[in-house]
């Protein structure tokens, strides 16, 4: 069983990356609110450099490696927020960076990654991207891992070390899983300062990772099929099924469909662009409120924003 972080490491990285990263908005949600019945309040991590939560991440891990290890260049693999992230952060902190992507990742987190400078290699689908991804570690390049590393974990808790000192009266907390790196960072800082909370991780079909890991428990490979990349892992790691199983009240489902129709509803209610893998807390928020009641206070993590409008607007029609 891995070792779960603690409050303590959040707070470290919160102090390496500081200065580095935006400290995004928490604010209360009226047309959320209304829409869902109950106060809702939003951390609008979209707004952080490169589009997403990935950022903190990437650089609480950049910061920690030492001189040899940057300039041997790092690479990372992404079905997009990483990839970004990662090119950003490297480019800022002036270091080489490959980033392996499949070729189902949007062109746009393409081509953002390569503006940054990243050397971005396309490969046939996730599990040789994370094939080529551990042959160049191999060969010597420092690895930056999505989610498998709790350095990165700790960098992603910020945000929610930003949001439970911002919103410490959340009943209900609703984050998105891909890896897990998230919604493990979040439910640490979550459940170290608001006692009483609950923390739900979200998935869409096809994107499911988490909750076929906890089928089977523990981690298991499978070929994602959902449109959603950014959520899109092909398993979790022992790292994150243990925060998961330990912190997450339990992880919800929905389709792609219903997380598009999401960030929909976002755009119109809170006024954001947010991408489905934002978008799919609002559907799930039902779910919560269907379970929990009508006197929770929930907390909606948008995590990221980097999808294109038409993309989102055909898959919410699908």
């Amino acid at each position: 069983m891995a070792e779960l972080l603690t409050i303590d490491d959040v707070r470290a990285a919160a102090g390496v990356i500081d200065g580095w990263v935006l400290h995004t908005p928490a604010l209360p949600s009226p047309g959320l609110s209304a829409l869902l019945g109950v106060p809702t309040t939003v951390k609008l991590e979209l707004l952080q450099r490169s589009g997403s939560f990935k950022t903190r991440g990437a650089f609480a891990k950049i910061l920690s490696l030492s001189d040899e290890a940057r300039a041997a260049g790092v690479v990372g693999v992404s079905g997009g927020n990483h990839g970004i992230a990662l090119a950003d952060a490297a480019s800022e902190l002036g270091v080489a960076a490959t980033v392996v992507m499949p070729s189902t990742a949007p062109a746009r987190s393409v081509e953002l990654a390569r503006a940054s400078g990243a050397d971005v290699r396309l490969t046939d689908g996730l599990a040789a991207a994370f094939a080529l991804m551990n042959d160049l570690v191999e060969a010597g390049a420092t690895l930056v891992h999505p989610y498998d590393d709790p350095v990165v974990v700790a960098g992603q808790g910020t945000v929610g070390l930003e949001f439970a000192e911002a919103a410490p009266d959340l009943t209900d907390v609703l984050v998105s899983v891909g890896g897990g790196g998230f919604a493990a960072g979040v439910a640490t800082a979550f459940h170290a300062l608001v006692p009483g909370v609950r923390v739900w991780g979200v998935e869409v079909v096809g994107a499911d990772a988490m909750r076929r890991a906890m089928a089977a428990g523990g981690p298991v490979d499978f070929t994602p099929t959902s449109v959603v990349s950014t959520l899109a892992a092909p398993h979790v790691s022992q790292l994150t099924y243990d925060h998961a199983v330990a912190l997450l009240e339990d992880v919800l489902l929905v389709s792609d469909a219903e997380a598009a129709r999401g960030s929909l509803a976002l755009a119109e209610t809170q006024k954001v662009w947010a991408e489905p893998a934002a978008g799919c807390l609002v559907p799930a928020a039902r779910t919560v409120l269907d379970r929990v009641g009508p006197g929770a206070r929930l907390g909606l993590v948008l995590c990221g924003g980097n999808a294109a409008v038409a993309d989102v607007v055909r898959w919410a029609n699908s």
